[in-house]
């Protein structure tokens, strides 16, 4: 996608929501996500610290309309780390009500999130969106919480669940 273009999807994406957003108020949307579960040569995850104080995360986001999941992956990944990543498989699907979410500023959202797990192929580019704080590495004993109740057992497994919660 051309800057151009990719400019006119992020506008029509906060358009769309903002639309949503004008008719439920702070009501609970459900939202269709991507995240990933990338990993070091060590078998340390990459967690992306919020600059908005909500904690760490998995790379993820929200899927915009008539974007493929695998594609939403790889530019999330790339707007919040700056790493080009291929997309190996799906490790899981997850949603209802403990996949619900409140933002700082009141908004509920129920998200059903297709985990990827994603490998790093080229050196980091610049991060694209004002989202990240910082990047960090973690074993699984040293990791944060997470803002979602993903399986840690699955972000670091060899292989992926079919369908999951």
């Amino acid at each position: 996608m051309n800057g151009l273009a990719r400019t006119t999807a992020l506008i029509e994406m906060k358009s769309y929501i903002q639309a949503l957003r004008e008719k439920v108020g702070s009501g609970l949307l459900l939202c269709p996500s991507v995240a990933a579960s990338i990993l070091d040569p060590d078998g340390r995850i990459l967690l992306q610290e919020k600059a908005s104080g909500e904690g760490w995360s998995l790379p993820a986001g929200a899927i915009e309309p008539g974007e493929a999941p695998v594609d939403a992956i790889v530019r999330e990944i790339m707007e919040e780390t700056g790493y080009p990543v291929s997309v190996e498989r799906i490790l899981g699907v997850f949603g209802g009500e403990a996949f619900r979410y409140t933002y700082p500023n009141g908004d509920h959202v129920e998200y059903v999130v297709t985990l990827y797990r994603c490998r790093i192929v080229g050196s980091q580019q610049p991060i694209t969106d004002g989202e990240t704080k910082s990047l960090r590495y973690f074993a699984p004993a040293d990791m944060p919480p997470l803002g979602l109740p993903y399986p840690k057992a699955l972000l670091f497994a060899d292989q992926p669940a079919c369908v999951s919660g």
